[in-house]
């Protein structure tokens, strides 16, 4: 099931929009705290984002050109605003689609369906996972933090990728050295510790302190 986020300040139009892509046997969410829109993205990780241009705090414009950096993800945007200069905006800062207000919600659906089609019958789907504000993209290997991007080795993406997908749970030094053996990278005891001690000072540069934490003859963990 395709999750399809929509970011409305309007509750009535959102909540219309939600009832009936749901309708038609998709998972639909509705933005609900507009100064975190990325959080909630990441969190529920869709497939397709249905985007208003006026929002409260940042416009939509804005929060397009923040997905784009972690995600291809489709973005359709939903406006008003259906001059040509907000249309050609829309389209250069990344969205892939715009639908004029008021509109036919069949319409919407129809385009939702092409959207979803069109990209994952011949591109897959494209994954990030958040937590504590970062968001970790399985696109380009890299993490954003704070509008901030960290640019990450091979072994240290893998080292990352390992413990989020096990986040709150302790992840053993075997585990890690098979994953990047996994990858055709030796490592051994020391190297997968200079791998972790690279990886945190990069967190911490970031902002990211104890990001990651040692639970002493057990593993990492990451809180």
């Amino acid at each position: 099931m395709y999750n399809i986020f929509i970011v409305e300040d309007d509750r009535t139009i959102a909540r219309a929009m939600k009832s009936h892509i749901e309708a038609w046997g998709f998972n639909a969410r509705m933005a609900e705290d507009f100064r975190n829109i990325m959080e909630e993205f990441a969190e529920f990780n869709p497939q397709l984002v249905l985007l208003d241009i006026s929002l409260p705090f940042f416009n939509g414009y804005h929060w397009c050109s923040e997905i784009r950096k972690v995600s291809k993800v489709p973005i359709v945007f939903i406006s008003s605003a259906s001059d040509n200069m907000n249309i050609v905006m829309a389209m250069n800062m990344g969205g892939d689609d715009f639908i004029a207000k008021p509109f036919d919600l069949n319409v919407l659906t129809a385009k939702v369906q092409a959207i979803l089609r069109r990209t994952y019958d011949f591109a897959g789907q494209t994954g990030i996972i958040e937590h504590r504000g970062a968001i970790l993209s399985t696109q380009d290997a890299s993490m954003t933090y704070g509008g901030q991007t960290i640019e990450l080795s091979k072994n240290e993406y893998r080292i990352l990728l390992t413990l989020l997908e096990n986040k709150g749970k302790v992840v053993s030094r075997e585990t890690l050295m098979e994953r990047l053996w996994a990858t055709d990278s030796f490592v051994d005891e020391n190297t997968l510790t200079v791998n972790v001690t690279r990886l945190r000072r990069k967190l911490e540069a970031a902002g990211l302190r104890d990001f990651i934490t040692t639970r002493k003859g057990m593993g990492y963990i990451c809180l």
